[in-house]
């Protein structure tokens, strides 16, 4: 079973994120899939944290993720080290922002500046599912990613976000 934690701030996500990737996972590439959210009372600008599971088998744990596959952050004030520890191995940290980490399980992308640039909001949700895909493929097919943002999303966002979901998967494959 593989395990997702999201860590974002209210608007810019986090959720949909995790949303997205179970309905890749469960519809598209036929696996078992949960996503499910964790966030206060808040609204914009809060901690959010959002958390899949994806398996070949049905998932029946419905608990926080603490030991996860992959980490995924979309806003890196968010980061602490202690979120290390939380890795199982060989796992990584997808981290969005424009600062060079030295840490080989830390992947960096600046997922935001893709998304202003792309669909001209900084929303970078998207292009992490597309570099999640990229660095990840046993978690998840490219091809599972694109067609649950084509199903999932009006088809005016729908058009933008294919493009930067291929964009940041783009960039994470030469990132390997």
């Amino acid at each position: 079973m593989f395990e997702i934690r999201w860590h974002g701030r209210g608007g810019q996500g986090s959720f949909t994120g995790a949303k997205l990737l179970g309905e890749a996972a469960a519809i598209f590439d036929k696996r078992y899939a949960q996503a499910f959210p964790s966030f206060g009372p808040e609204r914009r600008g809060a901690p959010v944290l959002g958390f899949n599971r994806i398996s070949d088998v049905p998932v029946t744990d419905r608990s926080e993720l603490k030991a996860c596959d992959v980490i995924v952050f979309l806003d890196d004030t968010l980061w602490s080290e202690a979120y290390l520890s939380d890795l199982k191995e060989d796992a990584v940290v997808l981290m969005n922002t424009t600062s060079s980490v030295n840490d080989p399980r830390i992947k960096t992308i600046d997922a935001t500046g893709m998304a202003i640039d792309i669909i001209k909001r900084p929303i970078g949700n998207t292009a992490m599912l597309g570099f999640l895909a990229a660095l990840k493929p046993e978690i998840v097919s490219y091809k599972a990613c694109e067609d649950a943002v084509a199903s999932s999303l009006k088809p005016s966002l729908a058009q933008m976000n294919i493009e930067l979901l291929k964009a940041a998967f783009d960039y994470g494959k030469e990132y390997k």
